[in-house]
């Protein structure tokens, strides 16, 4: 079976890598290999875009389809036949490319260069003001090892303010503690009592930004602080930013996640059942979906 073999080549600032003699993917004896780097104008590699590997006849089904590598490479074994490659990021226009792949070949793309969806990868500068009736701030947690439990803060207000350089821009949220809800009120008054939220001693929970990063296209690391009874961690959002639509006004959108763990804000209520499995997991997974209007 023939082998694709990595050649030395040329990365971004001059940076190269060895691999000449190691094995990528064994070649299929009825059909072939297709690889690709993708990056943006600038050359930096884009890691996280989503390539397909579409038929171009009959049902163009969707062949394969997975994700650039941290360094941006794509490679995967296909049938042979005549395809259509398409790679698609947030933030950035769509790219194809018409590829054919035959017994026992390399389809090798090269570079592909990806252009910035100017219309979705910057809001204008200004003060955005959370629309709390178009926004969700929710959680996930684990009960008893087997299920999840989902809920959400129902009232908050913020406001974000995006610079003219992106990366000084900073967002500031305050979330009303007694407004979790879980849809079960027997839990819900657990959630808010001294176990965990003290909602009595600590009303509000907050929220401020200390940095912006763009990472690539439309996807941003937001990093910050988080206040919960009293307690005051690190906190780090992965977000998409959605873009900028006309509705009652100027919004734009974006969702974030991160993973909270409950002893580092004095949450540590805990119940075990048999074999020491804990009641309620120690992980929190955050989910937001974010909406907001700009201020004139």
């Amino acid at each position: 079976m023939a082998l694709l073999r990595r050649r030395r080549r040329s990365l971004v600032g001059g940076e190269t890598y060895r691999d000449a003699d190691h094995a990528l993917m064994p070649i299929p004896p009825t059909g072939g290999l297709v690889s690709a780097q993708l990056r943006n104008v600038e050359g930096r590699p884009l890691p996280g875009v989503t390539v397909a590997v579409i038929e171009t006849e009959g049902l163009r089904r969707v062949v394969t389809e997975s994700v650039t590598d941290p360094f941006g490479f794509y490679t995967a074994a296909v049938p042979s036949g005549t395809y259509t490659l398409r790679a698609g990021l947030g933030g950035y226009t769509t790219l194809t490319r018409d590829i054919i792949v035959g017994r026992g070949d390399h389809a090798a793309l090269g570079a592909l260069t990806m252009s910035a969806d100017q219309g979705s990868t910057r809001p204008s500068p200004g003060e955005w003001v959370i629309d709390d009736a178009h926004s969700r701030l929710g959680f996930v947690a684990r009960h008893i090892a087997l299920s999840r439990v989902y809920g959400q803060f129902t009232r908050f207000r913020g406001s974000i303010q995006i610079a003219e350089d992106i990366e000084d821009s900073s967002i500031d949220v305050v979330i009303d503690a007694a407004s979790i809800e879980t849809h079960n009120a027997q839990r819900d008054a657990h959630l808010r009592s001294q176990d965990f939220l003290a909602v009595d001693e600590h009303p509000q929970l907050q929220f401020s930004s200390t940095r912006f990063v763009v990472r690539s296209g439309n996807s941003w690391t937001i990093d910050g602080e988080l206040s919960i009874r009293g307690r005051t961690n690190d906190v780090r959002l992965d977000t998409t930013y959605l873009g900028t639509q006309s509705w009652n006004g100027t919004r734009i959108g974006a969702t974030a996640t991160t993973s909270l763990h409950r002893e580092h804000f004095t949450l540590n209520w805990q119940q075990m059942v048999a074999r020491g499995i804990p009641v309620v997991g120690s992980t929190i997974q955050i989910h937001l979906d974010v909406q907001a209007v700009l201020q004139l």
